[in-house]
């Protein structure tokens, strides 16, 4: 309840407008019985996960400061990160690995990312909003939305949803590969980042295909 006390008056006509804008799609596509929004994060890093998330909110869910995550700051996401998991009919994230984004390329293990936020919800969503891609192999209608999580509050659920998660992991990862600096930088190719990868070479969770031009050795074998 906190949150939403914190605008009143103008701001918060102000901010409800914001969200109304945010739902052309959701009505557009009628709000089916379950429609989904879905997104990714982590697509550029040079270590961890891709993450995906899928959410399908209630018709009549607003849920203030909800933007794409990326324009949110850390606590912001953190606190919408508990508010979606309270409010959304159903969410789940999918993850593929650095393996997998090395042996499939990164496109192809984020749609498998995908798909697997997708199948992990408790109901089936009858319609897809996605953040700029259609995934294959999925039966269900899908509409692409470019910059969808800028201008659907579906998607931005789900791009948040994404973020926190694999913030989350990157914390983790922080914890056993110190040297690296992942709770800082979760992963991304920072000049810290990549000063310590030339230094201490790569670790388990470094995708081998993303790395080459910044480890001189040959590490097909690490």
């Amino acid at each position: 309840m906190g949150r939403t006390k914190a605008l009143t008056g103008e701001k918060l006509e102000k901010e409800l407008a914001r969200l109304e804008g945010m739902l052309v799609y959701e009505r557009q596509y009628g709000w089916a019985s379950y429609l989904c929004g879905v997104d990714e994060a982590g697509r550029g890093p040079l270590a961890g996960p891709v993450a995906a998330g899928a959410v399908i909110l209630p018709k009549d869910c607003r849920i203030l400061y909800l933007n794409d995550s990326k324009k949110l700051s850390e606590k912001r996401r953190e606190e919408l990160y508990l508010e979606i998991q309270e409010k959304a009919i159903s969410w789940a994230v999918g993850l593929a690995d650095p393996g997998q984004i090395d042996e499939m390329n990164i496109l192809q293990a984020t749609y498998e990312a995908m798909r697997k936020a997708v199948s992990g919800l408790s109901v089936k969503p009858d319609v897809l909003l996605n953040d700029a891609v259609l995934i294959p192999g999925l039966e269900m209608k899908q509409v692409k939305i470019i910059h969808g999580d800028g201008v659907s509050l579906s998607i931005a659920a789900a791009s948040v949803m994404a973020k926190v998660t694999r913030d989350h992991m990157m914390a983790e990862y922080d914890q056993l590969y110190p040297e690296y600096g992942f709770g800082k930088h979760k992963g991304y190719g920072t000049a810290a980042h990549i000063q310590a990868l030339k230094t201490y070479g790569p670790c388990p969770i470094h995708r081998k295909s993303f790395i080459g031009k910044f480890v001189k050795e040959n590490i097909e074998d690490e």
